[in-house]
């Protein structure tokens, strides 16, 4: 895996609607009807694995390993979110993006997400290693 290979200033994007499912009081990270943060940092990722997705081939993804993010607005149900992902640094296999989100009115998150490009099947046989 080459820097060459990974576009600086590529942008990924994600969106969904606030669903009861995605709310804090239901996933168990507050309780209150709104937006749970770990539902925004899921979104935050969905968008950088979608901005380096075309980058991978067939035996190469890419796995979180580091998220720091602030979670500054809150949303109600039933409004949509959209999430953006910015890579600013490829240093060989590590993957550094900027992190944004957005409700209907505002800015409701923002940081950075820190990804690694693996081999997709000596991940999976080091984790089911782990079964035995």
């Amino acid at each position: 895996m080459t820097e060459s290979k990974f576009g600086i200033g590529s942008i990924g994007r994600a969106e969904k609607t606030v669903r009861s499912r995605d709310l804090a009081e239901q996933v168990g990270s507050g309780d209150l009807p709104v937006l749970a943060t770990p539902v925004m940092a899921a979104l935050m990722e969905e968008a950088a694995v979608a901005c380096v997705r075309d980058s991978m081939d067939a035996k190469t993804t890419s796995v979180g390993i580091k998220l720091d993010i602030s979670h500054i607005a809150a949303t109600p149900e039933g409004k949509k979110i959209q999430a953006q992902a910015e890579l600013t640094r490829a240093e060989g296999k590590k993957l550094v993006f900027t992190v944004q989100a957005w409700d209907e009115l505002e800015l409701i998150g923002q940081g950075t997400h820190t990804r690694v490009v693996v081999d997709r099947r000596a991940f999976m046989d080091r984790v089911q290693g782990k079964g035995q």
